[in-house]
């Protein structure tokens, strides 16, 4: 099987030396897999990122393969699907966290959010998924929401900590020695003192994490998502990864600002959250994909950091 030169160079910057593991053995991890499984016509996707993803045929039936190199966030994914038990999620067939296995229902038609032209149309689209994959974190560890009675509970350490993510920004000084590089002082400072509040909330769920219109798909079931993040916080930060996509589909900032308006005004009266909540969450979240995309010299995330401007001038 061949791999794509892209898959392989981002597997290789992601993941340094286990990176290079992983595809030395990806081969056997595949063959490993489909005979546990009992799959056969195995057939990567044409848009592989971070892990490797394959349609696949089990028996008669449509299946996706995903294969990852074991850590904490792939854990965090099984762990949320498993939860999410395909009420508003992609269903999670069978997994294996040692080996970073998952077998995954296959989405048909497979239509993404993105390809819909009526942004309201997608919003509440958004919003309604939003809606059924939540689950409110002080349940989650009584086992109750878990659709076999006799699982065991799944702990809460399982997941991703939302605080976790927005500590990170707190390196952002240090690596400019003291200044803040790409990032206005300004807008830093503005998040800084806002975020505190924001993460206060006690509005806390399992939330996907990373939901926007390219993990939406249309499926027999309705509007599904995929590829959950599985992170812990206030539901707020659901809101953000989706305020800033379609990626680089609005260029000009009068026509994002007028989208953005049009989308807080939906989402304000579809979930009774305050709008200048709703533009805060836009606004620290475009800052920590900013920081994430940032490179040693000062380089990437420009569009995020354009985003969180433009938010921050509302």
């Amino acid at each position: 099987m061949q791999l794509p030169d892209s898959f392989i160079t981002t597997i290789q910057k992601a993941f340094k030396e286990d990176g290079e593991k992983f595809l030395a053995v990806l081969p056997t991890l595949i063959e490993d897999a489909s005979q546990r499984w009992g799959l056969t016509d195995v057939q990567p996707v044409p848009n592989l990122s971070y892990n490797f993803v394959a349609f696949a045929k089990r028996g008669k039936e449509d299946v996706m393969l995903k294969i990852g190199i074991p850590n904490p966030e792939l854990n965090s994914e099984m762990a949320a699907l498993k939860l999410f038990n395909g009420d508003g999620a992609c269903q999670l067939l069978a997994c294996d966290e040692e080996r970073g296995f998952l077998l995954l229902e296959r989405l048909k038609p497979g239509t993404i959010l993105a390809d819909l032209t009526d942004d309201d149309e997608r919003t509440n689209i958004a919003i309604d998924v939003m809606q059924k994959i939540w689950r409110p974190a002080e349940i989650l560890e009584s086992g109750s929401l878990l659709p076999d009675a006799e699982q065991q509970a799944v702990p809460l350490q399982s997941f991703i900590k939302l605080l976790d993510w927005f500590g990170e920004l707190k390196n952002i000084r240090p690596h400019f020695n003291g200044g803040t590089g790409p990032f206005p002082k300004k807008l830093l400072e503005r998040v800084e003192s806002f975020l505190p509040e924001l993460l206060a909330d006690e509005n806390v769920k399992l939330i996907h994490g990373d939901f926007h219109h390219f993990n939406i798909l249309l499926s027999e079931r309705g509007w599904l998502a995929i590829d959950p993040k599985g992170v812990l916080g206030p539901a707020g930060y659901e809101i953000g990864p989706l305020m800033i996509n379609p990626w680089g589909s609005v260029s000009d900032g009068v026509s994002f600002k007028a989208q953005t308006k049009r989308r807080m005004s939906i989402l304000s009266e579809r979930l009774g959250w305050e709008r200048e909540s709703i533009l805060n969450w836009a606004t620290a979240h475009t800052v920590l994909s900013t920081w994430w995309d940032t490179q040693p010299d000062g380089t990437g995330g420009e569009y995020s950091l354009w985003c969180a401007e433009l938010f921050a001038s509302l």
